[in-house]
């Protein structure tokens, strides 16, 4: 085998402050990996990008990076309002792609998504959620091994101030148009760290709340509808036999972001800030620090583990095309209950 790394040239759209800050400096790292393109909405921003990271191509038009005949694969580093379109694009242009963990705008346009990627052969896979990822691989172990028994309730808290101030611009979160209708909140990226502890859900119920129901468009601009809400309640009622209720808050002054496991054996909590995972067991006194395991820590590697997929060194992506159609449908189905105020039932038609 030879030790010269297979060469992927990669095109970015979309150089927002997490791909600078994550995916650009991380895909640098990698042997035999070259960030040839780069898109950006403005000339200013754009330049700004190519000439911080050394990359040879700019442009404000997402399709002169897909038209490029020298490039392997593709990061949608984009809001989700153009990852359907970007990517339908590049897999038919014959090119891989990484897209951001929340898929599409709709549960019509993941599985268009998942389709084409596979009618295509290319290699596609999503960004995943820093959510719990030091401890996500330990708490699984832990489940699979009874610590809790048979798991009974869970309940997920996200609480943050990032809405909080009625009167502040609106946040492009809260537009529609640009982040989908479905993705408030961590209401997906929940999910994607929900669901390999639990399972499928087979019916939600949700409540969602819009606080300051116009803001600003811009610092003294003016006023705009806020079409994504501030607050998002769920309960899942899981194959399992489980609960699962969400707490979603984007007005919570000083709240503490953690996910509560009770079984019938004993119950664990992860702390969101901290990654501390506390458990105890029919029989403790109290609930004691249980130490990650440092062979079941997880680190940071999904440019890592795009470019291993795309050199045919990982049979697939994680999470894939298919998980993220999953999330979506979750997502889907919570935001239509809260609409319509009634359980909806999954899988979705």
């Amino acid at each position: 085998m030879s030790d010269v790394a297979q060469p992927v040239r990669i095109g970015v759209i979309g150089a927002g402050a997490f791909t600078r800050q994550r995916h650009i400096p991380k895909l640098r790292e990698i042997t035999g990996v070259e960030i040839l393109a780069v898109c950006n909405r403005t000339p200013e921003t754009v330049r700004q990008v190519a000439r911080e990271f050394s990359i040879p191509h700019a442009y404000t038009d997402w399709r002169q990076v897909i038209a490029r005949p020298d490039l392997d694969a593709i990061l949608v580093g984009t809001p989700p309002y153009l990852h359907h379109q970007a990517t339908l694009a590049a897999l038919a242009a014959g090119k891989h792609v990484l897209c951001e963990g929340r898929m599409a705008t709709s549960l019509r346009e993941a599985r268009e998504m998942l389709q084409q990627a596979q009618a295509s052969g290319l290699k596609t896979m999503l960004v995943r959620t820093s959510f719990c990822l030091k401890g996500q691989r330990f708490i699984k172990r832990l489940l699979e091994e009874g610590y809790v028994g048979r798991v009974r309730q869970v309940f997920g808290h996200w609480l943050v101030p990032s809405y909080a101030n009625s009167s502040a611009p609106l946040h492009w979160r809260q537009d529609a148009r640009v982040s989908g209708a479905i993705n408030p909140l961590f209401l997906s990226p929940f999910w994607e760290v929900f669901r390999p502890w639990f399972g499928d859900a087979s019916r939600v119920l949700a409540h969602s709340a819009t606080f300051a129901r116009q803001r600003p468009q811009g610092e003294g601009g003016p006023l705009a509808p806020v079409e994504v809400p501030d607050a998002v309640n769920v309960v899942a009622e899981m194959e399992s036999g489980a609960v699962v209720t969400m707490l979603l808050s984007g007005v919570a002054l000083f709240g503490q972001n953690r996910v509560e496991i009770y079984g019938d054996q004993g119950t664990l909590v992860y702390s969101v800030r901290t990654d501390e995972v506390l458990g105890a067991r029919l029989g403790d006194e109290a609930l004691r620090v249980l130490l990650i395991p440092p062979e079941l820590e997880e680190t940071w590697q999904v440019e890592a583990d795009f470019v291993r997929l795309v050199r045919g060194e990982l049979p697939e992506g994680r999470p894939t095309f298919a998980d993220g159609v999953k999330y979506t449908e979750f997502t889907e189905a919570a935001l239509l209950s809260a609409h319509e105020g009634r359980w909806v039932t999954l899988p979705l038609p």
